[in-house]
């Protein structure tokens, strides 16, 4: 069963709760100023009787925020608009960093209008498919719309409680999904820092004497032959597949199903000559010559690495550089590794 991403456990949780009959509320970090404890888009949800799921700063804005709820001082029938961090003493009194302030939306959910509304986010999450939900500040209402790609959170309007028309637009749907094929040290560090960049992770090796060793936390593992599990779970233009094992019998395997996907990256470790000799058999095997191209090989950026731990940070350096730049319009630049 795949893991589960941070806003999709957060937006179960609240869907039970309204579900369950439990008052409850949504709060989003719409705007962030100097330096923030968590990015635009972060979800809480906390309910009457104290129980919260997500994070706003890993500090003390949850419990102040729950206590005002709890108390019925905001967002009693209609979303409203929380700044904290306006000054000094409230920047140091909730911990944020020095000049850092954080701009909440906060929905209640009272009773189960909006019940259908937050079954059908979760299911699209589930299908890993996006849905963007536009929100009206003043009255609450909320409409869905699908879409083919995750967004960025947009807000319009001012950033505070004064009167006007305001609209959160947010685009729900799956993380980046990391394929690594093997289990190996490279697989380990790879996994463990992925996590930090919220991926979500999958390992996949069939050889069970060594998953069974497998020491990182909060990863799906499968042990089967990559073609098929990739098949079944790693088509999508969200996920990056990388082989990793060092033996054709497995890599091979796997890269021959990755490269009919529409995965948005696909990579195999190896020196240069290790990759050449890859793309000749992988030529053999009648796989053609524009799908070969897709294939990064080696992988990973070309910072002289040569640790399990300096690899994986190429690697991701790699993803974070295609992410951050839409993808296939820069993948040509950062084929080759030093």
């Amino acid at each position: 069963m795949a893991m589960e991403n941070a806003d999709q456990q957060v937006l179960k949780k609240l869907t039970q709760w309204v579900a369950e009959g439990r008052p409850s509320w949504l709060c989003t970090v719409v705007k962030t100023w100097g330096s923030s404890p968590r990015p635009i888009g972060s979800l809480l949800a906390c309910n009457s009787e104290g129980q919260i799921a997500g994070s706003l700063s890993g500090g003390c804005i949850e419990e102040d925020l729950l206590e005002k709820l709890q108390r019925g001082e905001m967002a009693n029938a209609c979303p409203e608009v929380l700044v904290y961090g306006v000054s000094q003493a409230e920047t140091e009194r909730f911990g944020l960093p020095c000049g850092g302030q954080l701009h909440v939306v906060i929905e209640p959910f009272v009773d189960q209008h909006h019940l259908d509304t937050l079954r059908v986010i979760t299911e699209r999450i589930e299908q890993r498919a996006c849905i963007e939900r536009s929100l009206d500040i003043a009255t609450g209402d909320m409409t869905l719309s699908e879409t083919e790609r995750f967004r960025h959170l947009h807000f319009e309007g001012a950033f505070d409680n004064t009167p006007g028309e305001k609209t959160l637009r947010q685009t729900f749907g799956p993380r980046y999904q990391l394929f690594l094929i093997g289990c190996g040290q490279v697989s380990q560090y790879l996994a463990e820092m992925a996590k930090a960049l919220d991926y979500q992770v999958v390992v996949c090796d069939p050889r069970a004497n060594l998953m069974a060793q497998w020491p990182v936390e909060g990863v799906q593992l499968i042990t089967s032959y990559p073609d098929d599990a990739i098949r079944a779970q790693a088509t999508d233009s969200f996920s990056a597949i990388i082989a990793l094992t060092h033996d054709p019998r497995i890599d091979d395997m796997g890269l021959m199903e990755a490269l009919t996907t529409d995965a948005y990256f696909i990579g195999a470790m190896g020196s240069m000559k290790t990759s050449e000799n890859r793309k000749a058999r992988l030529k053999e095997l009648d796989i053609s010559d524009d799908l070969i191209t897709r294939l990064h090989a080696p992988v990973g950026l070309p910072i002289g690495s040569k640790t399990p731990a300096e690899i994986a940070i190429a690697i991701l350096a790699q993803l974070t550089a295609l992410r951050s730049t839409a993808g296939n319009t820069v993948q040509a630049d950062f084929r080759a590794v030093g």
